[in-house]
């Protein structure tokens, strides 16, 4: 069990308000936390740490049920690590998340009827630096509504000064050691943000499209290509085709005329092209697509731009000017008016990529950019993994992760935008190209200009786990708190940032990766499974539910649904149930307080005890063993689980039911199951503490006078068992459970009292008659008692007299026509089952819905057979 004394400064005390109000406790009781300082991390303290870095969400957004449950989890991992005495961080921050603050800050430039190049570079970025300090951050007052248990004194912003270093210390290493290069290649444009964006941040979805077939050249030497982007033709500078495809032979090597145009193209053989797809024969677009310039590099082929930054036309004058859709509807029916149009297909439902911030078409585009060399970062990657120095929970996720950094294309990392990280490269007049460094002076004079591009937002937060904590100085933060322990996040960025922090954190910290465990969690997702949007009518404000039903409520019907990568379906009335909880606890709490548990003193030897009172603490100790295991393997759905059952269930519906005929009967044996009940109230309410951190710690100082549940210590399994106890008591249960269900087969109210005869001598029920008679509402036998109705059970016999509560005629009458009902449900499905030109036609799914419709009708003449058996003589 757990030692009381150290968080007993005060004597505890009995007054509790008859209702729990989240809105009256939260709010005050989270400014206590912080104002005590107990989320604040020692990096001088002896204890071993544990450490956790809070994905940064942008400084643009606002708490969504994505972040509340992650965070959730998140706190639950560092509250208890803080019970178990490890020097626990949970460090905050944001990210300056470039293009989303950028469209912010433009958005309200165009609503003063100006753009950021009326304002220049410096004074824009200024105005988004206002911006921030105005309305960024919101998350971070709703974080602690949620109750995040996060060192504030450690926020950090993926701008500020202290990562801005460690920035440009990591571009100047990777510069010089040739992993960071500029050149000219195929990129992802939006054409709405202008800039390039990764492929990570492309997200691809199945379009109406059309599909067009057009014939390049004449007679024998023509062939035939489709494509979904006919305006690009425009840039075709080759047809290709497979070099064995006997099709084509004759024109592999010659020119063929381009139509709309005055070029000719060549014929290419290159065995990237599938003959068996389509015609055998595509176009070659080196500009505009990313496999056509692989093919123009392997072939020598010129690369013609044939529209600008926002998807214009720029080349050939009938299409000049014109936007891209535009144009593409506008080349078909030129090549028709030349008769080029061999087949259209529309709607052709293909893939087709946007922009995962604006949702704009992306548009592949040939761009001179900087790049990050990956292979031997992803590499390094791999191996912290396949080595067994990171482990991914759960492990089947792994193959996702080896399928990234396995076959990772080097990583775009500049973009065309003022807000960010500038990249720290001068170019002087005579061609000249300097990195400079942290502390280093850049050139000066005639002709030197820095490079105008900002780095991705993923370039500065992958460096997150470490640049937080001082590097790259070598911080007393950094070499206590470094590695990380877990990262806890979603499945959704393994590539976005997973993957960045392992080859960062690996190349920067000398081989050691950020954290020791990679926990990835599902998507939050509605009642019914379908993803959450802003533009479905689906999506929730969990402040909204913060509001109705208290954040605690919130916090445990996520975490209740977080399984290992599985996705989280949610719904309000999960939410309310979890409300219901969180009132259960808190009335449970105060009827044992008004009835004598207590905490004070040793808990009393077991051969004080009763059945009762030793069933419980062996329930108590397996429950203690059972969350310790679940949140060592990241179960918390499971973890969740048992504390609900044991909490409301063996706790409050049994034991403290089971006990009330001893408190109301007073003397020693109650003093007893009080401190009994009160060790089993202090214990539950620590093991609940991480995942309801509000209504525990309310209650847990009312019950205990100590301090805070956040400094509490975490629960041990003392191992004390007795399979004894529970035995005797799993006998009452059985006994009240089917008591129970026949009452209420029988019609009969739950406080409507009934006269019963219990034969219990010679069991081990005998010692629990009051407690039976109390939960069942059984009335002793009296003079005129007649058995009507008999039950065995456990060994025991109840009788019952019903004859003064139920129409036995009626009740035969009803049941009768039930068992009719079900005995013709029975011969349908049999009848069914046994037609074998049924079963060879109907398909499966029909054939085992009518075999569960047996099986459900069997049940059914079984149970009410057995009431009209129990049912005495009308």
């Amino acid at each position: 069990m757990t030692e009381n004394a150290q968080q007993q400064p005060t004597a505890p005390s009995t007054e509790l308000p008859t209702q729990y109000a989240p809105a009256e406790v939260e709010g005050a009781l989270y400014e206590r936390w912080v104002d005590k300082g107990y989320f604040t991390a020692d990096a001088k303290s002896d204890k071993p740490p544990y450490t956790i870095v809070i994905p940064p969400p942008n400084v643009t957004g606002s708490l969504h049920l994505g972040h509340a449950f992650q965070h959730t989890l998140m706190d639950a991992l560092t509250r208890r690590k803080r019970m178990q005495g490890y020097e626990a961080l949970w460090l905050p921050g944001m990210d300056h998340a470039g293009i989303a603050t950028q469209n912010k800050v433009e958005q309200q430039l165009a609503e003063e009827g100006k753009s950021r190049h009326d304002l220049g570079r410096e004074e824009f970025v200024e105005r988004v630096w206002q911006w921030k300090e105005e309305y960024g951050g919101r998350i971070l007052g709703q974080m602690r509504r949620l109750g995040d248990g996060v060192d504030w004194s450690r926020e950090r912003f993926t701008m500020d000064e202290g990562l801005s270093e460690a920035v440009l210390t990591i571009f100047k290493r990777l510069y010089e050691d040739e992993l960071i290069y500029r050149a000219e290649r195929i990129i992802n444009w939006c054409p709405r943000c202008l800039t390039a964006i990764s492929d990570i941040e492309v997200e691809y979805q199945e379009d109406a499209g059309e599909l067009v077939s057009i014939r390049y050249g004449e007679g024998e030497d023509s062939l035939v290509v489709a494509t979904t982007r006919a305006e690009t033709m425009l840039g075709d500078t080759a047809v290709a085709v497979h070099p064995d495809d006997e099709r084509y032979q004759h024109l592999i090597g010659k020119q063929i005329k381009l139509p709309l145009t005055d070029r000719t193209i060549p014929v290419v053989a290159d065995t990237h092209v599938d003959p068996e797809f389509g015609t055998g024969a595509v176009k070659v677009t080196p500009a505009h697509d990313p496999n056509d310039f692989e093919i123009g590099r392997r072939h020598d082929l010129p690369s013609l731009t044939i529209m600008d930054e926002h998807g214009v036309i720029t080349v050939h004058g009938p299409f000049l000017g014109l936007d891209r859709f535009e144009a593409r509807s506008t080349v078909v029916g030129a090549l028709k008016e030349q008769g080029r149009i061999v087949a259209e297909k529309r709607p052709y439902m293909h893939s087709v990529g946007h922009c995962s911030r604006c949702k704009t078409t992306v548009e592949p585009r040939l761009s001179m950019q900087w790049w990050v060399k990956v292979g031997p970062l992803a590499k390094a990657a791999g191996d912290a993994v396949r080595d067994g120095r990171v482990k991914i929970h759960p492990e089947d996720m792994s193959k996702r992760y080896f399928d990234w950094v396995d076959n990772m294309h080097d990583w775009c990392i500049s973009r065309q935008l003022w807000w960010g990280h500038r990249i720290p490269i001068w170019y002087g007049p005579d061609g000249e190209v300097v990195c400079v460094g942290p502390g280093e002076e850049p050139p000066t004079g005639e002709g030197w200009t820095q490079d105008s591009d900002v780095l991705d937002t993923w370039f500065s937060s992958g460096l997150w786990p470490f640049s937080t904590l001082g590097w790259p100085e070598q911080t007393e933060d950094l070499r206590k708190f470094y590695p990380t322990d877990v990262l806890l996040t979603g499945h959704d960025i393994i590539f976005f940032w997973v993957a960045r922090m392992m080859m960062f954190g690996l190349y920067a910290m000398d081989g050691q990766a950020p954290f020791h465990t990679i926990a990835l969690t599902g998507l939050v997702r509605d009642e019914f499974g379908k993803k959450m949007s802003k533009s479905n009518p689906n999506a929730v404000d969990p402040l909204v539910w913060m509001d109705a039903y208290g954040s605690d409520a919130v916090r445990f019907t996520l975490a209740n649904g977080a399984n290992p990568g599985a996705d989280v379906p949610i719904g309000e009335d999960w939410v309310k149930a979890s409300r219901n909880f969180t009132n259960k606890i808190w009335n449970a709490t105060r009827f044992a307080l008004m009835n004598g548990a207590t905490v004070e003193g040793p808990l009393p030897d077991a051969s004080e005890m009763s059945a009762t009172d030793r069933w419980i603490l062996s329930r108590l100790n397996t429950t203690v063993a059972q969350v310790d295991a679940y949140y060592d393997d990241y179960q918390f759905a499971k973890l969740a689980d048992a504390l609900y059952h044991f909490a409301w269930d063996e706790v409050f519906d049994w034991y403290v039911e089971l006990s009330k005929t001893t408190f109301f009967a007073g003397g020693e044996q109650a003093k007893v199951s009080g401190r009994v009940l009160g060790e089993v109230l202090d214990v539950t309410l620590r093991l609940l503490h991480p995942v309801i951190p509000f209504v525990t710690d309310a209650l847990w100082t009312t019950l205990t006078g100590g301090e805070s549940l956040v400094i509490g210590e975490w629960p041990a399994d003392s191992g004390f068992r007795d399979k004894d106890a529970e035995l005797e008591i799993e006998l009452v249960q059985r006994v009240v459970t089917e008591v129970r269900r026949f009452r209420k087969d029988q019609g009969l109210k739950d406080g409507q009292k009934v006269p019963a005869r219990l034969e219990l001598t010679g069991t081990a029920l005998a010692a629990h008659e009051a407690a039976i008679r109390q939960l069942l509402r059984l009335q002793p036998e009296g003079e005129t008692f007649t058995a009507t109705a008999t039950l065995p059970v456990a060994g025991a016999t109840v009788a019952l007299d019903l004859s003064g509560t139920i129409d036995v005629a009626a009740e035969r009458k009803r049941l009768a026509k039930d068992l009719a009902a079900a005995e013709k449900e029975k011969a349908q499905a049999n009848a069914k089952l046994g037609n074998e030109a049924f079963l060879a036609k109907a398909p499966d799914n029909v054939v085992d819905k009518i075999r569960g419709r047996l099986a459900k009708a069997d049940e059914d003449i079984q149970r009410i057979q057995e009431q009209l058996d129990r049912l005495p003589q009308a």
